[in-house]
């Protein structure tokens, strides 16, 4: 299912704008749902909502896996990734009526690429990506660590993980050797936010926000990636809105952390899961 047409709507908009089809009246954003082994509610959680919901579209705006170590790992068929897409499948192919389902990459998952995308029926976005509803607003969205400009040995990494040259050579390593490193950065990752905590992590940047926001022709931006939900006025009309993370938690589905964005003609709304505990 093609979601949108990529053509400017007008001559003010960026190349990467995707006006949305006439009779969409609602669209969905997730972010930052670390898909994994160890996260089974998780999953389960996301393929009862594609299963469920009324919205014409889910657009999941990056970390949507944990880790994304290349799309050769969905040749596998026992591994998590293709278990994951399996399951992700079923729950749209269970569905009544159409969902138009897209992806950009977070920093965890920036290397999910188009065989993966067409295997779970997913439309590559790009990051930020202006979104042009038939009720007449524009919507910009991305993941959001391209804005957090103070952290700026983050920004270096980003760069050199982000190039050709570096995601060649990680791509040729064997699957075993990628899964590995893989190990070894989220351990360091969740060491550090047991140590200094999610606040440790870099906010974004309000001036570059709003420099991308007049850019765009946007009056509102919607992001994940800081995991700390909430709508920042950032004056002159201008505002950005903060995606939940989803957290599992192992033993009660009433103690986890599922919200979403909905955008429609009366805005956006925050909803939370029902049975889920509100963000």
């Amino acid at each position: 299912m093609t979601l949108a047409s990529d053509r400017p709507a007008d001559a003010a908009t960026p190349a990467s704008a995707w006006v949305l089809p006439a009779h969409w009246r609602a669209v969905e954003f997730i972010a930052d749902l670390h898909l994994a082994e160890d996260t089974p509610a998780t999953l389960a959680a996301l393929a009862a909502h594609l299963r469920g919901t009324d919205a014409d579209a889910v657009l999941l705006l990056g970390d949507i896996f944990e880790v994304w170590i290349g799309d050769d790992s969905l040749d596998e068929s026992d591994s998590f990734e293709a278990r994951a897409f399996a399951t992700l499948t079923a729950a749209v192919q269970a569905r009544h009526r159409p969902l138009g389902l897209a992806l950009l990459v977070g920093n965890r998952d920036f290397l999910l690429g188009p065989q993966a995308c067409r295997a779970a029926g997913l439309q590559a976005m790009a990051d930020p990506t202006v979104l042009v509803a038939p009720w007449g607003e524009r919507l910009l969205v991305g993941h959001g660590d391209a804005w957090c400009l103070d952290d700026t040995a983050y920004q270096a990494f980003r760069a050199q993980v982000r190039s050709t040259d570096w995601q060649d050579a990680f791509l040729a390593r064997p699957l075993s050797e990628r899964r590995a490193i893989a190990r070894q950065l989220r351990e360091a990752s969740e060491a550090r936010k047991r140590d200094q905590g999610v606040e440790s992590y870099g906010d974004l940047d309000a001036d570059a926000v709003r420099a991308a926001l007049v850019q765009a022709g946007a009056r509102t931006l919607v992001h994940g990636h800081t995991h700390r939900p909430a709508c920042h006025d950032l004056g002159d009309g201008l505002s950005r809105w903060v995606l939940s993370d989803w957290h599992d938690h192992p033993v009660e589905r009433s103690l986890m952390r599922a919200d979403l964005l909905r955008w429609c003609a009366d805005g956006l709304q925050r909803r939370t899961l029902p049975g889920v505990q509100p963000a």
